[in-house]
């Protein structure tokens, strides 16, 4: 959805008023009693053909941690906070080595800001890691950077909580991309682990501004997207990440206070409802026993935002829907420290890798990667995270079908024929392009029936995967953009299985580099795998699907399928906000 300052506002209400669709009393994290139901009205209004509701630009809002903060590298060059304040918010990093991403990153030595030595020789340099990963490109808007983001909006903000071992003092700080700086918010507690915690927490509001009531899957997918900062760890670390701990938890880790006291307490900053965390440790070290979230709570809540010197507006509808939402997902009751899975680097990523990753333009995606390729895109996907949704592969080509990933052997598994792709395409907000896409690789599953706990773990899994999916990609040569808006995708429905059991939740398009002048793309095409008996290809939506370009292959309609787009209807190329995707 352009920046248009001129879109017509939504009806706004109190922030602690009932959230939409329910009004039964909450439990004392703000979530409401009918949670289930709640939810189910939520995930089905995601999923349906409803267009979003315009709203009035939001830009986005100052980094409310806005002291000078602590430059993560200067090259060796000294500052003192006065000369760093004078620079604004919103200037450039400081002087230093560029890296790929545009920062100026120093490896070696000591430098200071007041009393805080900032080591650029310690094991963990946050000046890299954070540079390969969340930091904006200096010297751009702040829209370009490492990780992806629904329209390039980067909801996603990183709290740090630094341990021994790093080249900032131990303490909890609020790292702000835009001025490559980290601002301290209090001490740590003592018995800290070595290294660094962060937890990842989402900022709703310009993404609500943009997707409306289909927002909310979008917020998730970004954060498990920020999550595949998992990737920029050096060789010498280990790295775990968690998807799952609760929300709670996480929120006293990192110093914030939870969601219905953070109208009250904090009304000049946006609620930020915690959902991953990423824990970067020294390798080598002891044998990790300790609960890192827990020892990080022990401390009573850090530093606050700067209060704004107007009182709080009150907010949209739809964004106080969302942030209700989000709490409530954000809750994990059975298992309240987490999960901690490995985290690995896909083979051939290094750090020009994931600063040159882009989304490429759709027509740079039109020519079929090879089966090999796309094997080796798969099986990382399926790894990153084993509580993760299942994956297909949809290729184009001479013989269009739909692949799974090979049990126990390398290679692809034929799963269905015919060319499902003007089906994802109508799926994708009707994103015509993704109809003559090489491949476009799919994270499934999430019912209609899903927990709480199941929506979360579904949406911050296969942003992750994807994201180190994309990485892996462009390591190896092929192109790729990211797909995050999906309606109607009932996957399991479309191959004759139950309906609402197995939807879409995010896919990446995939496409081989263009082909040389000496080699045509006609004589590039695949042999085909042999293969197990395959499910035939139906399709299946709830509305007329748009037109596709040629007949699908060996495919069978089946009784919900629906007639033809009425004459004179034509389909948007891309969704609104879709454009703007780096």
């Amino acid at each position: 959805m352009p920046d248009a300052p001129d879109r017509v506002a939504v009806p706004t209400r109190d922030p602690r008023a009932e959230p939409p669709g329910g009004s039964a009393a909450k439990d004392p994290a703000g979530s409401s009693a009918g949670a289930p139901d709640f939810l189910g009205r939520a995930l089905a209004d995601a999923r349906s053909p409803r267009v979003p509701a315009l709203s009035p630009y939001v830009p986005e809002r100052p980094f409310p941690w806005s002291s000078p903060g602590l430059p993560l590298s200067d090259g060796g060059r000294r500052q003192t906070d006065a000369a760093a304040a004078s620079r604004g918010p919103r200037r450039g990093a400081a002087a230093g080595a560029r890296t790929d991403s545009g920062h100026r990153l120093a490896t070696t030595g000591t430098s200071t800001l007041g009393a805080a030595p900032i080591r650029h020789d310690a094991p963990l340099d946050l000046a890299r890691l954070l540079g390969l990963s969340l930091a904006a490109s200096a010297g751009t808007s702040g829209r370009l950077r490492p990780v992806p983001s629904a329209g390039a909006l980067h909801p996603v903000r990183a709290h740090l909580l630094v341990g021994p071992g790093c080249s900032l003092p131990p303490g909890r700080y609020a790292y702000d991309p835009h001025t490559h700086r980290a601002h301290p918010r209090g001490p740590a507690p003592d018995g800290v682990p070595a290294g660094v915690l962060v937890v990842l927490t989402v900022a709703a509001s310009r993404t609500v501004a943009h997707y409306g009531h289909r927002a909310w899957p979008l917020l998730l997918l970004d954060a498990g997207h920020a999550a595949a900062l998992a990737q920029a760890g050096p060789p010498t670390a280990d790295v775990l990440v968690c998807l799952d701990a609760d929300g709670a938890l996480l929120s006293a880790a990192a110093g914030l206070p939870r969601a219905p006291a953070r109208h009250s307490e904090w009304q000049a900053a946006e609620l930020e409802p915690p959902l991953a965390a990423v824990w970067f440790t020294p390798s080598g070290g002891p044998v990790r026993t300790i609960d890192p979230l827990s020892a990080w709570a022990t401390r009573a809540r850090a530093s606050a935002p700067v209060r704004a010197p107007d009182p709080p507006i009150a907010q949209p509808r739809e964004l106080s829907y969302t942030q209700r939402l989000l709490s409530l997902l954000a809750q994990a009751p059975a298992r309240p420290a987490g999960t901690w899975h490995p985290a690995s680097r896909p083979e051939g990523v290094t750090g020009k890798t994931l600063t040159t990753r882009r989304s490429a333009p759709p027509d740079d995606l039109r020519r079929p990667p090879e089966r090999e390729l796309l094997a080796s895109v798969l099986t990382t996907a399926r790894t990153a995270s084993p509580a993760g949704p299942d994956w297909t592969v949809v290729t184009g080509g001479a013989a269009p079908a739909l692949y799974t990933a090979s049990p126990g052997r390398p290679g692809l598994l034929l799963h269905a024929h015919g060319d499902a792709r003007p089906t994802l395409a109508h799926w994708a907000a009707r994103q015509t392009w993704i109809g003559t896409t090489g491949a476009v690789l799919l994270a499934h599953g999430c019912p209609d029936d899903a927990s709480p706990a199941e929506v979360r773990i579904s949406h911050l899994a296969a942003g992750y995967a994807i994201g180190q999916a994309q990485t892996h990609a462009t390591a190896l040569g092929l192109r790729s953009r990211p797909i995050g808006s999906w309606q109607q995708a009932d996957l399991g429905a479309a191959l004759g299985e139950a309906p609402g059991r197995d939807w879409i939740v995010h896919g990446l398009a995939l496409g081989a580099p263009p082909a040389k002048t000496t080699t045509p793309p006609a004589t590039r095409t695949a042999t085909p795998l042999t293969t197990r008996t395959a499910t035939p290809l139906t399709t299946r939506t709830a509305t007329a699907p748009a037109a596709p370009t040629a007949a699908p292959r060996a495919t069978r309609p089946t009784p919900h399928s629906t007639a033809p787009p009425a004459p004179g209807t034509t389909a948007r190329t891309t969704p609104p906000g879709e454009e703007e995707r780096p």
